[in-house]
């Protein structure tokens, strides 16, 4: 896929998304994002980068943790909708920047603490952003990445699924990829800790833009894999109560930077 065409996939796609995308994780209490915070050791002295930030969810619950908090984006309704949660939480310690991810307009060894929630399957290069997450971390900071991460058997299915779902999906990476990816970044696993997201398949189409038709073709998809009974999907989908339900194998990485 060329960089352009991402790109404009990525405009498109969180554009629509961007007030969906609050509703679907930003209410009420997160676990994951209690782990996360966990894993990373944020310190109130300490300065925080929230790249991918999205609508703010995760920029907005680190805040009261830290001393400051910077959320970037490439998407400015995004954006907006950040800048909407910050002013309904009351919260002076966050401002936000437009750049992208692999590219970020920061100095090096800007940050204590560098996270992403949710980013590394729509990356081109992941190795790139894990690289530019490291350069811009203090020495003894922490980088962390929260993504989705599919078992090998499945991940082709889960990958061809998704992107259906989510033209702006490029590849869910497996933990043994991401372990890799580490490691060739020069970072060292500090804390590497699973956690299971469930979904309900319609809730989560509805706040997703496939393009026509894509929307049966997934319910398809997952009408099979029920019936077959082998979890290809990766998502451990099932019918509890008349409707489909799935659950997305996350993975929190937290690298220490020497």
């Amino acid at each position: 896929m060329q960089a352009s065409t991402h790109d404009a996939d990525i405009q498109d796609q969180f554009t629509r998304q961007a007030i969906p995308f609050l509703k679907l994780h930003g209410q009420g209490n997160d676990p994951l994002l209690d782990l996360m915070a966990e894993c990373a050791e944020v310190r109130a002295s300490g300065t925080l980068l929230d790249i991918a930030c999205g609508p703010g969810i995760i920029s907005c619950y680190f805040a009261p943790l830290a001393a400051h908090v910077t959320g970037l984006d490439a998407v400015p309704a995004m954006l907006d909708q950040a800048r909407k949660l910050q002013a309904e939480k009351g919260l002076a310690n966050v401002e936000w920047r437009e750049g992208q991810s692999t590219e970020l307009p920061f100095a090096d060894e800007s940050f204590d603490r560098v996270v992403t929630r949710f980013s590394f399957h729509h990356y081109l290069d992941p190795a790139a952003a894990l690289a530019e997450m490291k350069r811009v971390c203090k020495p003894g900071g922490v980088v962390l990445v929260a993504d989705v991460t599919p078992r090998r058997e499945a991940q082709e299915h889960f990958n061809h699924w998704e992107i259906l779902r989510d033209p702006s999906h490029t590849r869910a990476l497996t933990v043994e990829e991401m372990r890799a990816l580490g490691q060739g970044a020069g970072v060292t696993l500090r804390r590497e800790e699973s956690f299971s997201l469930p979904m309900d398949l319609e809730g989560l189409l509805a706040r997703s833009f496939p393009k026509e038709g894509n929307a049966e073709r997934i319910r398809a998809l997952f009408a099979e894999d029920i019936l077959a009974g082998g979890d290809a999907l990766g998502v451990a989908a099932r019918r509890e109560d008349g409707a489909v339900k799935l659950t997305y194998p996350v993975t929190v990485f937290a690298w220490g930077k020497v």
